[in-house]
């Protein structure tokens, strides 16, 4: 049985082996995009969640609920189906939304895909970092106020970077979480990897490319979570050689 899967595999690599590696292109492409931009947006979010102003820590929260209280999917179909036809109800046909600065984003999927995925990942990193900034020690923040420091020097330069380190295994733990919900987007015909195989599956009746395809996704889980503990393991270092010398 099992050389009869590997020869499947073969089979798969050999007809649709560009396919696969475009999709998985796709794939991780989506995956880079929504890291760095969930993660820049979470930043802001994450010191708003904890800020003393209550109006700023309210639209925070808010927007945390939001996100963390619906499925991405029903974000993912809100955005991809539910934006663009806002747009066009509002400019009255798609005519003059074509002329317009929103037809950049509302004409591409990969687009509308990210801003969903964004988004999303945003509100649970931001809430990972409110967790870190609130395990700061007080002594860590009492000290940089006898400095002097202004109070955004201290967010800047002492609570986000201690913050930082101390949710990092969860900032990490969202990264591999938004991997494998980037299957979704197979479901707006993007062709991701998921895509692909959902594509070939179609025309072969083959059950094995989803097994190839499941490898393909435990092979990127792997290798991110060797590489997120060897981060983990530097900063951790790095942190306990700064509080030593």
């Amino acid at each position: 049985m099992i050389n009869d899967i590997l020869l499947n595999f073969y089979d798969l690599i050999e007809n649709y082996g560009h396919q696969f590696l475009s999709g998985l292109y796709v794939t991780l492409k989506l995956l880079l995009v929504t890291t760095i931009f969930g993660f820049l947006l979470a930043v802001p979010i994450g010191l708003a969640l904890t800020s003393r102003i209550r109006i700023v820590r309210s639209v925070a929260n808010i927007y945390s609920i939001v996100f963390r209280g619906s499925p991405i999917f029903v974000q993912l179909f809100l955005i991809y189906y539910g934006l663009p036809a806002l747009l066009i109800k509002y400019y009255g046909s798609i005519v003059p939304m074509r002329e317009s600065i929103w037809w950049t984003l509302t004409s591409s999927p990969f687009t509308l895909a990210s801003l969903a995925f964004i988004l999303n990942l945003a509100a649970y990193m931001a809430e990972d970092i409110r967790g870190g900034l609130q395990s700061v020690p007080n002594t860590e923040k009492e000290a940089a106020i006898a400095y002097g420091m202004h109070p955004l020097t201290i967010a800047r330069n002492i609570l986000l970077p201690s913050a930082l380190r101390r949710a990092m295994p969860a900032l990490f733990n969202q990264v591999i979480i938004s991997l494998k919900a980037t299957v979704l987007v197979s479901t707006i015909a993007m062709q991701d990897l998921m895509g692909v195989g959902s594509k070939a599956f179609a025309q072969t009746f083959d059950i094995t490319i989803y097994l190839f395809i499941a490898i393909i996704y435990l092979a990127m889980v792997f290798g991110l979570s060797r590489i997120f503990r060897t981060i983990e393991k530097h900063a951790y270092t790095s942190n306990k050689s700064g509080l030593e010398s």
